[in-house]
């Protein structure tokens, strides 16, 4: 399992960040938007953090309440850290679970934690970004501390331009 970069905090509830030692919180701005995929940069202690975030096109399951979803591909070049897919639910998946995330019929599981998921290293991660960009729509289902079962639907659209400008936003490419 991979060790979590930076806290759960960073870009949820009002894409807020991470704090850098002895500054004061920093809000992302947003570089581009791709169809239903934005990018954003800011730069902590460490240098610049890009990410680019998409929102599911459709929400299944039977819940009475849930925060808001995102997906996220995430750059820390100060930190040697690149592609980092995660996914924030809103809502605490239930301990020990997996979320199958599938798209054009490849399938990775990714473990969690509260109300993220993450791939298992950096292999998958590669290989995640290489579906989205190549694919048109992708598929995740988890199961809430409740143990509701939720699918998500992502259009693709987009996601092959966002990244070429999440590359650029943090690598200068």
């Amino acid at each position: 399992m991979r060790k979590k970069i930076l806290p759960i905090s960073l870009f949820f509830w009002g894409l807020l960040t991470a704090t850098a030692a002895h500054a004061a919180p920093v809000k992302p701005v947003m570089t581009g938007h791709y169809d239903g995929w934005k990018v954003y940069r800011f730069h902590d202690a460490h240098g610049p953090v890009c990410f680019m975030t998409a929102q599911p096109q459709k929400e299944q399951g039977h819940y009475a309440s849930r925060g808001e979803v995102f997906f996220f591909v995430t750059h820390w070049p100060g930190k040697s850290g690149k592609n980092v897919v995660s996914i924030s639910t809103g809502y605490t998946y239930k301990k020990g679970s997996r979320v199958t995330l599938e798209v054009e019929g490849k399938t990775f599981n990714l473990f969690t934690q509260g109300e993220m998921a993450w791939t298992q290293d950096s292999t998958e991660d590669n290989a995640v970004v290489r579906e989205i960009k190549a694919g048109s729509r992708m598929t995740v289902k988890g199961t809430s501390d409740h143990g509701t079962l939720t699918t998500d639907t992502y259009s693709l659209k987009g996601s092959t331009d966002a990244y070429r400008a999440l590359t650029r936003a943090c690598d200068g490419k």
